[in-house]
C-alpha cells in the first residue's frame, strides 16, 4: 500500500477536523491555508455557504505592508486585519479550523494576532 504524501495527509486530517467544526452565522467558521510562501484565511458560514470575510498575504489592502518581513510576521499582520474587518461586520467570535495543519508556526501566529485584535475562539 502506498504512503500518503504530505499534501494528501493533510487533506484528510481536515476533512477528520471538519466532521465536528462547524460555523453558522452565530459563530462563523475561521478556516486558514497555508502555502509555501503565502498565507489566506477565511471567516464562513457553513449554512448559508458563504465566505464572510477573508484576508490574506496577496490582499491589496494587505500587500503594501509586508514587504521585507518574514513569513512569521506577515501572519500576524493577516491576524490583525482579519480580525478588525471581523469587528466591523459585527462577529466577536467565531470557531478555528487550522485546516489540518499544526497549531504552531503561522497559523498559531495568525491565531494569536487575531485574538489580540478582539476575536475570539
Amino acid at each position: 500500500m502506498a504512503k500518503k504524501s504530505r499534501s494528501e495527509a493533510r487533506v484528510h486530517r481536515h476533512q477528520r477536523v471538519r466532521k465536528t467544526i462547524y460555523g453558522n452565522s452565530n459563530k462563523p467558521r475561521l478556516c486558514i491555508y497555508r502555502s509555501l510562501a503565502e498565507i489566506y484565511a477565511q471567516i464562513i458560514d457553513d449554512e448559508r455557504g458563504l465566505t464572510l470575510i477573508s484576508s490574506s498575504t496577496l490582499d491589496h489592502e494587505v500587500r503594501p505592508k509586508l514587504s521585507g518581513m518574514k513569513k512569521m510576521e506577515q501572519a500576524l499582520v493577516v491576524g490583525k486585519v482579519l480580525a478588525e474587518r471581523a469587528k466591523v461586520k459585527k462577529i466577536n467570535e467565531v470557531v478555528f479550523d487550522r485546516g489540518g495543519y499544526k497549531f504552531s508556526g503561522r497559523v498559531k501566529a495568525l491565531a494569536e494576532s487575531a485574538r489580540q485584535a478582539g476575536l475570539k475562539f
